[in-house]
């Protein structure tokens, strides 16, 4: 670990117990609903959860705990069909106006045209690091894997265990790194017909309404951030993803994936209209 986060430890832990935690419990006992009221609903004894987006509002949740570094996965399904306007979401982020932030955001399309899978990286509230992509599959017609792995050296993206990206802490040449503010798990649904698809050109089409997407199996092998935080590790929990990069499968991977269906890449393109 470097001086600076080391450094960052110890501030943290001069104000909370910061603990490894290991926690796949329920929807009830992980997260709150934060908006959208009966739009969000906990299933399956709290083995499932669903936003929806009606024309009135749409719906959210976060993480009951703060994390700083580890590897969060989520399984998700997203809203069928015309889902053109609408925004699904699984993220990260600290508060105020110099937040941290590590963004998986889903861009829905018209019938028949895929999702945008848009990341981005915040840090210290500036942003600007847009990577998009196309999937391979249909995310619609069942749940798939996201994970935002997240440690001193790098952010790793990852859709099924392929990596789509990396973010690296280039701190040493001057790049904002999120390294020192805790963050919650946040997931929401929303309307963004002003930009999410095509730029803004087509629009939300309240017929179809309410959208609704799928959220299960969240898993969270992480620091945990908090003053009464008990730990639910064991000794044989996976800890690789404190020190996790690619190796050579991996590297093939997100090569194949950055080749073939990446659509937008800050480092390299224009702002264009999403589609």
């Amino acid at each position: 670990m470097s001086t600076n986060c080391s450094k960052a430890y110890a501030i943290t832990l001069t104000i909370s117990c910061l603990i490894l935690v290991a926690s796949a419990g329920s929807f009830y006992d992980e997260m709150d609903i934060t908006f959208g009221g009966e739009r969000a609903k906990i299933l399956n004894g709290g083995q499932d959860l669903s936003l929806s987006l009606d024309q009135y509002s749409g719906s959210g949740f976060q993480s009951k705990n703060e994390y700083l570094f580890g590897r969060f996965d989520m399984q998700l399904k997203l809203v069928p069909a015309n889902s053109a306007g609408t925004v699904t979401t699984f993220y990260l982020s600290s508060q105020g106006a110099g937040h941290d932030e590590i963004d998986f955001e889903f861009l829905g399309n018209s019938s028949g045209n895929p999702y945008t899978v848009h990341t981005n990286v915040f840090s210290q509230g500036k942003g600007d690091k847009e990577q998009q992509f196309h999937l391979w599959f249909d995310p619609t017609a069942a749940f798939h894997t996201y994970t935002i792995l997240w440690n001193p050296q790098r952010i790793i993206f990852l859709i099924d265990n392929i990596p789509v990206r990396v973010f690296n802490n280039h701190e040493a040449a001057g790049v904002p790194f999120p390294k020192s503010q805790p963050m919650r798990v946040y997931a929401s649904l929303w309307n963004a017909d002003d930009w999410a698809t095509q730029g803004g050109r087509v629009k939300t089409d309240w017929t179809k309404a309410p959208f609704t997407a799928f959220y299960r199996k969240f898993n969270a092998n992480a620091d945990k951030v908090g003053p009464n935080s008990k730990t639910t590790t064991s000794e044989n929990d996976n800890q690789t993803w404190r020190t996790q990069g690619l190796d050579g499968a991996g590297r093939n991977r997100i090569r194949w994936v950055q080749n073939k269906h990446m659509v937008y890449n800050y480092c390299n393109d224009r702002p264009q209209s999403v589609s």
